[in-house]
């Protein structure tokens, strides 16, 4: 009999929770890798990565982070502050790394940013506070402009924090704000036709990681539409959108790709901040 040689760890493996479709996620996830090997870990040598996608769908976040729960993985990475949720939800004892646009203590992921107990912490972009600053853009676009619109999503659980910064800001410039709804991509061909009918004059996509997965979707719809539109991110212009200001969210995925790998080294999600 053939003696057997010594059998290899196991790898560790990082459960990774997305609300959006592997594809127009790729850059992103390729910077949250280059968090990973930043902080000493390369997928496929070091460590495993278990892919959960939601491709859009909100309600099937719950199952997919119980899956991950239920494998016992090392460390869950949420990106989308439903994907955070979720995984909340799902395990007290797992650690969570987010990356969300939001407030994480609004939304009760943490208990502070200085202290954030428990399980989870993250990388936050605060993406509501650059709503005005959209809009000012917008308003230097299109300087006759009397009414915009912003294009939202009812099911995202900040969507209403969203309508509110535009509103105020439309407000302060002397627009008038139409808002828009749209969760699907049926409902987001529907919104444009809604948006060419109200004859407005520029479009606002608020930032949602939605939309984000639909970006080609939006692009080529306000080409055809012939709408100026400013987007909540470069990789909307990257795809052949108008104009788009924000934080880096490939930053943000860099980061919590290196908090990833210092909790698979022993540290606490409370000292990862």
């Amino acid at each position: 009999m053939a003696a057997r040689g010594p059998q290899q760890p196991a790898l560790p493996v990082i459960g990774f929770l997305g609300l959006g479709s592997p594809r127009p996620m790729g850059r992103l996830v390729a910077a949250f890798r280059q968090g990973l090997a930043k902080a000493g870990y390369v997928e496929g040598q070091n460590v495993a990565i278990e892919y959960r996608w939601a491709d859009g769908q909100y309600d099937r976040l719950p199952a997919l982070a119980a899956d991950l729960a239920s494998r016992h993985v090392a460390v869950i990475t949420a990106v989308a502050v439903d994907a955070a949720l979720a995984a909340k939800a799902a395990t007290r004892t797992i650690p969570i790394v987010f990356t969300i646009g939001d407030d994480p203590v609004k939304f009760g992921l943490v208990a502070s940013l200085n202290r954030p107990g428990g399980n989870v912490t993250g990388v936050s972009f605060l993406s509501p506070v650059l709503e005005a600053k959209r809009i000012e853009l917008l308003r230097e676009l299109v300087p006759k402009a009397s009414m915009i619109a912003e294009l939202v999503n009812s099911k995202f659980p900040a969507a209403e924090i969203r309508v509110t910064a535009a509103r105020a800001a439309a407000s302060t410039l002397g627009f008038q704000l139409s808002v828009v709804n749209a969760s699907n991509e049926r409902e987001i061909d529907t919104a444009f036709a809604t948006i060419a009918e109200r004859r407005v004059s520029a479009l606002l996509v608020a930032s949602d990681p939605f939309f984000s997965n639909q970006r080609e979707q939006l692009v080529t719809l306000a080409a055809r539409h012939a709408m100026p539109a400013v987007y909540f991110s470069r990789e909307f212009a990257a795809a052949g959108g108008l104009m788009s200001y924000g934080a880096s969210i490939a930053d943000a995925y860099r980061q919590a790709g290196i908090y990833t790998g210092k909790i698979l080294k022993g540290a606490s999600p409370q000292t990862c901040r």
